[in-house]
């Protein structure tokens, strides 16, 4: 067995070790690669939801993705009630989002932020992102108005959510001309497959080739929601159910490039002795050119801990592009 082989073959034996972590902006909390989604969290399951959140804690994970929508607000909840029951929110990277709509306003980003940060009985989150942009308003006031809660305290820095590249460039040079914080981070889709259209409306992704390499020259930090692409690398869908599977996932994932790249992470997994899931996974966590955090949604800590082996599976940058279909090995 090759030395590459053997680093792989411990992924069946994940250890909190091997979670990488990075820094945003002026915080010196360690911001772990993985991050967890909190979609699965709910304000009426407790006992479930501290468990998830413990869980991955005790994996090493110190970064935790919210938002104003999740479960109508009963996801920020159970956050804030597992932040008060263990006392730990000085050691959690908190991310929030709100203003989920493309006519959002200043005035929305500030109702739902106070109402967010109340809801998770705390006074700031680490990172806000907007959850949407509205271009048909110029990106000096989203600007303005985010510094303004910086400098109140409500957040340590901001960053947008589904914007394009060509906003947050406009966004920062704004900041930068006239002496303001600008965004430290983007949170677009980012994941081994290339979707056909958006799961949801008005949504960005940096898969595709030219969205990729702006984030790789800018260097701004990149949290990839949907980085497992709403399972589709399980290996349980096949081109031939497209009539029977889930109609969102055939809508955005079925195509034959993705079938293709499924084939392909079957062959190192295999050759790994790990699943379709973990290369595709390690597929996000292994990209040498981009700052990037893997934003994951497990609905029960057995997925969570499965998710986290991803984390001991090595990718050369030649099975990068051969997952990719960029070449063959």
């Amino acid at each position: 067995m090759s030395e590459k082989q053997t680093d792989n073959a411990q992924a069946k034996g994940f250890s909190k070790e091997l979670m990488g972590y990075g820094s945003i902006a002026r915080s010196e909390k360690p911001i772990s690669r993985v991050v967890l989604g909190t979609m699965a969290l709910a304000a009426g399951r407790l006992p479930f939801s501290f468990s998830l959140l413990d869980a991955f804690v005790e994996s090493g994970g110190t970064c935790i993705d919210t938002a104003y929508v999740y479960g109508g607000g009963s996801c920020e909840k159970a956050a804030g009630a597992w932040f008060t029951a263990r006392g730990n929110r000085e050691q959690i990277y908190l991310v929030g989002k709100s203003a989920c709509t493309t006519s959002c306003t200043p005035d929305l980003i500030a109702r739902e932020l106070h109402e967010s940060l109340e809801r998770m009985q705390t006074h700031y989150m680490d990172l806000y992102f907007m959850h949407r942009d509205n271009i048909k308003l110029p990106v000096s006031e989203f600007v303005e108005c985010l510094n303004e809660h910086l400098r109140a305290g409500r957040m340590r820095a901001f960053g947008g959510s589904n914007w394009t590249p060509a906003r947050l460039a406009e966004a920062n040079a704004y900041a930068a001309e006239r002496g303001l914080v600008g965004f430290a981070a983007s949170s677009p889709n980012f994941s081994l497959a290339l979707w056909n259209e958006p799961m949801w409306p008005d949504c960005m992704t940096a898969a595709d080739l030219p969205t990729r390499r702006w984030y790789e020259e800018s260097g701004l930090p990149l949290f990839a929601w949907s980085s497992q692409a709403s399972g589709f690398f399980t290996g349980r869908f096949k081109a031939e159910d497209r009539a029977t599977a889930d109609p969102e996932v055939v809508r955005t994932w079925f195509n034959e490039d993705n079938f293709r790249r499924l084939d392909r992470a079957r062959e190192l997994a295999d050759k790994y002795g790990v699943t379709t899931t973990q290369v595709a996974l390690a597929y996000v966590l292994c990209q040498p050119a981009l700052d990037i955090y893997a934003l994951i949604g497990p609905r029960t800590v057995e997925e969570l801990r499965s998710s986290l082996e991803a984390l001991s599976v090595r990718l050369s940058p030649d099975e990068l592009a051969y997952l990719n279909l960029e070449q063959i090995l």
